[in-house]
């Protein structure tokens, strides 16, 4: 077995390979039991993307609901998700303290099963507060990522953005 990961040399491909083999490992790593989940490595991904993206300061892992700052000091919290075959929810990662107005917006990127962006969107909080739920098992709000959303007011579609900055 080891010998077989040393045989393997991945640092020729391109990120957006890196991605997509990662997203058919975890598939069969989910497969055979060993993991429950195919998400990783969606909100550390989405985080890179939005700050290379606008340049924007990522915050250091202590601030629990703000992710990043820009220069004129706005607050984003930062979520994905990679939409997959076997599971095509949009829900978002939990959003704890929704009213504690701990971020100006909401940046927010659905991935294909490979992590290619299929969209990405920035969204003031007082949308999100709109359309988000209350869920009282975990004291947190989910807020799903649907179609619909960037036809809200406010809403800035940053696709175009963010798919230039995974190039490679």
């Amino acid at each position: 077995m080891a010998n077989e990961t040393r045989a393997i040399d991945v640092s020729e491909l391109s990120s957006l390979t890196l991605l997509a083999l990662h997203g058919k490992i975890a598939e069969e790593l989910r497969s055979r039991g060993i993991t429950r989940t195919l998400n990783n490595p969606v909100g550390d991904l989405a985080e890179y993307l939005f700050c290379k993206a606008f340049g924007w300061q990522q915050a250091n892992n202590s601030h629990a609901r703000v992710d990043a700052v820009d220069s004129e000091g706005i607050r984003y919290q930062i979520k994905g998700r990679r939409i997959t075959t076997g599971n095509k929810s949009r829900q978002l990662g939990a959003i704890r303290d929704l009213s504690g107005a701990h971020f100006e917006y909401l940046a927010g990127v659905l991935f294909n099963e490979n992590y290619e962006i299929v969209k990405a969107a920035l969204i003031p909080c007082a949308v999100v507060v709109e359309r988000a739920t209350f869920v009282a098992n975990t004291n947190s709000h989910k807020f799903l990522l649907r179609d619909d959303v960037w036809q809200a007011s406010g809403v800035r579609d940053v696709t175009v953005e963010l798919r230039r900055v995974i190039v490679g």
